[in-house]
């Protein structure tokens, strides 16, 4: 199969892409200056140059705070740019898989949110990757619909790197004890997503390491698993305050992905002892 993904320079894809062209696929990744999915007619040009038999869309806007005063570019390119993919899906009937969030949710449920709960997004990023959603789900019938949390992996930015950072200058840091959610690595995401792909039953999924954690638990492990004495002092989100709202639990219950590709996701803790590890080999000379 031929597989077009966008977003080719991103964290996710970086994982994404190597795991497929293992498995025998064949990928084109253009420069995201290349294909800009932001662009209808350079996307019409790509896929009518290219004709890919899937599309894996991992571009897209992150910043979750910078989102609060660029809600115009994050809706721009979260869901405009998800409309294009859609109307060329549409048009030559390719399957899209497609990446959200789970803070299209408000964290107000006391359990782990569910494919079909209600969505109620409390941030201009959350509103963003919901009218992504929305197209997905209103213009195809064939997508793999992917909500994912937390992410972190070894070719991007993420809380692990920032929290190693501050650890090496710092004797104390804050952390936020009382928003919930999983942390995920994006090489377990990139395995699950190949191994939905390859059952070929759409819908809505989520995807992430299992065993819900706080941001300030999962720094606590990050510390104690690399050697760093730094002390983690727990906050409320009202104590540390963000220019973006975030969910107190963003929780994800997994049904049907276990049901479907056939096993559950490792555990937080696993996917950081491995990653930690994979870090470390990747740092030798």
């Amino acid at each position: 199969m031929k597989m077009l993904v966008t977003g080719s320079a991103g964290m996710l894809a970086k994982d994404l892409i190597p795991l497929l062209f293992k498995r025998g696929y064949e990928i084109l990744a253009p420069p995201e200056d290349k294909l800009d999915i932001t662009n209808l007619r350079v996307i019409k040009e790509a896929v009518h140059e290219l004709a890919p038999e899937l599309i894996i869309n991992c571009a897209a806007y992150t910043n979750v705070d910078e989102a609060e005063k660029q809600e115009h570019q994050a809706l721009t390119v979260n869901g405009l740019g998800v409309q294009n993919l859609c109307i060329l899906c549409q048009e030559h009937n390719i399957p899209l898989v497609h990446f959200s969030t789970d803070y299209v949710f408000d964290g107000t449920k006391p359990g782990p949110y569910t494919i079909y709960d209600r969505t109620n997004p409390l941030n201009a990023y959350g509103r963003s990757k919901l009218l992504g959603e929305k197209y997905v789900l209103w213009l195809l019938s064939k997508f793999y619909l992917i909500r994912t949390s937390w992410l972190f992996g070894l070719q991007g930015k993420n809380f692990i790197e920032t929290m190693l950072e501050l650890g090496q200058k710092q004797k104390q840091v804050s952390v936020v004890t009382d928003q919930r959610g999983c942390p995920t690595w994006t090489r377990h995401l990139a395995e699950a997503t190949v191994g939905l792909i390859e059952t070929g039953r759409y819908g809505v999924y989520h995807v992430t390491n299992s065993e819900p954690t706080t941001w300030f638990d999962f720094a606590r492990e990050i510390f104690l698993l690399s050697g760093i004495s730094t002390e983690v002092l727990p906050v409320t989100s009202e104590q540390f305050p963000r220019p973006a709202r975030r969910p107190a639990n963003s929780v994800l219950d997994h049904f049907p992905l276990k049901e479907v590709i056939g096993r559950d996701m490792a555990s937080w803790k696993e996917a950081l002892v491995e990653y930690l590890s994979q870090r470390k080999e990747t740092a030798k000379p």
